[in-house]
């Protein structure tokens, strides 16, 4: 046997210590199934294995250092399963290798990551795991490296002057985490470069402004200590921008006759423009944004009440147990919403302190950000990134709205991702715990950013479950949260689970043939057998559309999807790294359907 694939099925258990026999294997899929245990050292002795997919599943343990030994290998992709050991510093002589991916684990290094040895390498992927130290100059040396993603973990020290040797390069990713330093304006040499993003980490200086770095925006150098720049990129001006000015301002001065004392009140005020621009770069390195890197600055009543015009009601977006929520235009013209807590509302204090604390914690982009807070004894308020297509439930529900079938499978792709993030993107795993078609809000691009985290939870390390008395919505409610208040994370599956049959369905878990007779999800269940156009939506589904059938087609694989997310045990649930794949594969069959016609 060459090749054994069996990814994207339902596999449970470990992986069989016999598959070592297999000697001639060449090609080894297991990706996204739900393998647990550790990756056999029998895999070692597959001395002629080429590919080695164990992906999205549940392995947990070390790294083989033996798979150091298997020269042949090319491809090594061990992403989002539960790794904890060192990796292993034989990976690194593996020279003909091409692509490896070791994200999304819990992966650390006991010495600097020594890759000099790879000179093949297209592709290689460290993210979202706990690597520490510097980032050694041996990484300029792949000239062949097309991507490089060591986001999210926690490097220090500079980014090498020596990554101008990385002539191949496409995409470099090292946001979050903690780089210092300036970023070597060598990498305006990167010609192939179109992704790039240093963003929540401890740089300063100028930011390269040729070469590939004219075409990539502010998101890309957000939240970090003292970086400058043009305008554009929303970092202050460089002290030498500063003083060019100043010396133009005084040529013109003495050019055009300006008495001494004009010039002596021009230098006055440049000196008090550097010097904000000076204080500004060390707390404010962002013009739109109200955060500092740890603490949040809190924004005045007054602030507020002039943003909203007093709080008028023709500037409410909404209400509700909490309080209500204000569209308001700040000083600095930037709109957003602000929502206002009722705090005779019990648990209301609770509910502003946690998502004080999720702006510090969650940055994603399929997450609301919560700009900023306002904090008094008898007021409480959150700023938040205005969305300006309002939420899911205004456009499932409204007359006058109405969302295609491939839009809807973005916004489903888009909410799995936010959870996703929740669930595995931080050390502890945060449950939202209200997840329903109002808290998933729309910006101008139709982009889906999940809102509202004032009964979110954290599950401490270790912690499979958590009591709590909290409530959330009746109908996107698991039914283990309602009946015993225990909630885990596969109570957001299940409440995403019942949000995907509405958004397909556009019915209610909460109408009343629901509360009267049976779940929506046992409604699906029984139904779901009888065809697509039994069920859907009827304004995205008709008998007469030219893709009826493909479309149908799409709808039943998402309504299966929906199913094994809203499982009545909370074992039997799919994880939210599995529905986005899942999700993601019935779009391309979709679209690719939709071409072949």
């Amino acid at each position: 046997m060459l090749v054994l694939e069996l990814g994207y099925n339902k596999l449970s258990g470990f992986i069989p210590t016999s598959i070592g026999g297999l000697r001639n294997l060449q090609s080894l899929g297991l990706s996204s199934n739900k393998l647990g245990g550790p990756i056999s050292e029998s895999l070692c002795d597959l001395e002629r294995l080429y590919n080695l997919f164990l992906g999205l599943n549940k392995l947990h343990g070390s790294i083989p250092s033996c798979l150091g030994n298997i020269t042949s290998l090319g491809y090594l992709w061990l992403h989002s399963n539960k790794l904890s050991s060192a990796i292993p510093s034989t990976l690194w002589n593996l020279k003909d290798i091409l692509k490896i991916d070791l994200s999304s684990n819990h992966l650390h290094n006991s010495h600097a990551i020594d890759v000099g040895n790879l000179r093949s390498l297209l592709k290689l992927n460290l993210s979202r795991n706990l690597l520490t130290g510097d980032i050694l100059s041996t990484f300029g040396g792949l000239q062949t490296l097309v991507s490089l993603d060591l986001s999210n973990n926690i490097l220090h020290g500079h980014i090498p002057e020596s990554f101008d040797g990385l002539i191949s390069l496409e995409f470099l990713d090292l946001c979050n985490n903690n780089l210092s330093g300036v970023i070597p304006k060598s990498l305006e040499k990167l010609l192939y470069l179109k992704y790039f993003n240093v963003s929540f980490n401890r740089l300063e200086g100028e930011i390269p402004s040729k070469g590939c770095f004219s075409n990539f925006s502010s998101t890309s150098f957000m939240k970090n200590y003292a970086l400058c720049g043009p305008p554009r990129l929303l970092v202050p001006p460089c002290k030498n921008d500063i003083h060019k000015n100043s010396q133009m301002i005084i040529l013109h001065a003495f050019r055009y006759g300006l008495p001494t004392i004009g010039i002596v009140v021009v230098l006055t005020v440049l000196t008090i423009m550097y010097r904000r621009c000076q204080r500004r770069s060390t707390t404010l390195p962002i013009k739109d944004d109200l955060l500092s890197l740890k603490t949040p600055r809190r924004i005045s009543h007054a602030e507020l009440s002039r943003a909203t015009n007093g709080f008028e009601e023709s500037n409410m977006l909404g209400s509700g147990s909490f309080g209500y929520v204000y569209k308001g235009r700040l000083s600095d013209g930037m709109e957003v919403a602000i929502k206002v807590f009722n705090l005779q509302t019990e648990g209301a204090f609770r509910s502003f302190d946690v998502e004080c604390d999720a702006m510090r914690n969650i940055v994603h982009r399929n997450i609301v950000k919560v700009i900023t807070c306002c904090s008094s004894v008898d007021f409480k308020a959150l700023v938040l990134d205005y969305m300006s297509n309002g939420n899911l439930e205004k456009w499932l529900h409204s007359e006058i709205c109405f969302l295609d079938i491939i839009q809807r499978v973005d916004i489903m792709i888009d909410v799995a991702g936010a959870i996703e993030h929740l669930h595995n993107g931080h050390p502890t795993p945060i449950i939202h715990c209200d997840i329903k078609p109002r808290n998933i809000l729309l910006d101008e691009d139709m982009v889906a950013h999940v809102g509202d985290f004032g009964v979110a939870k954290l599950l401490g390390e270790g912690e499979v479950m958590k009591q709590t008395m909290t409530l959330a919505t009746i109908g996107y409610m698991a039914q283990e949260f309602g009946s015993a208040g225990i909630v885990s994370i596969k109570s957001d599956v299940y409440s995403y689970g019942i949000v995907l049959i509405e958004t397909f369905t556009k019915k209610k878990p909460t109408d009343n043939v629901f509360v009267e007779e049976e779940s929506i999800r046992h409604w699906m269940e029984r139904s779901l057998p009888k065809g697509a156009i039994e069920i859907a939506d009827v304004d995205l589904l008709r008998r007469e559309d030219e893709y009826m059938v493909v479309k149908a087609n799409c709808i039943s694989s998402i309504m299966e999807l929906a199913l094994n997310c809203s499982a009545e045990l909370p074992e039997e649930r799919k994880d939210m790294k599995d529905v986005v794949v899942e999700l993601k594969k019935i779009k391309q069959r979709l679209l690719n359907n939709i071409q072949h016609f």
